[in-house]
């Protein structure tokens, strides 16, 4: 269920709805999961939707958490951005339709060559050891 812009300012913190409703960008290097290597899956602030995985996350230093593909392909969606006179694509995850980042293709080339370039203000870790007690023990075996 969508929630309303009034539910939405209640519930997240100021940055976390610039980032997810209003396209913002956190600056480089300021979000809690830029330099941040604990496994577990990153799910959207908004819905809860599982986004990415620990195992897919690397340091590209660009000063956003960077991974090389969603959990699942069918969780994001990806749309032509072409403002600030730029020509990107952007991410945005499919329930709850949040601003997540942008997908570039200067990615490692052994892991097919994306960088997912994610505001960490999209997201919520959801460690490893708390998978199955949030509802999440499906992505379990992304670990094992």
């Amino acid at each position: 269920m969508k929630q309303s812009k009034e539910q939405l300012k209640e519930k997240l913190t100021p940055i976390q709805y610039e980032v997810t409703q209003n396209n913002a960008t956190e600056r480089p290097g300021t979000g809690e999961y830029d330099e941040f290597f604990e496994e577990g899956i990153y799910v959207d602030v908004v819905s809860g939707e599982p986004l990415f995985s620990s195992k897919d996350k690397y340091d590209a230093g660009c000063g956003w958490p960077s991974f090389t593909k969603p959990i699942e392909k069918r969780t994001v969606k990806e749309k032509r951005d072409r403002t600030f006179g730029m020509e990107r694509t952007e991410v945005r995850s499919r329930e709850a339709d949040s601003h997540l980042g942008h997908v570039f293709t200067d990615g490692p080339k052994d892991k097919g060559g994306l960088r997912y370039c994610i505001n960490s203000a999209a997201m919520r870790f959801i460690p490893k050891s708390e998978l199955k007690e949030k509802g999440y023990e499906a992505y379990l075996a992304e670990f094992e």
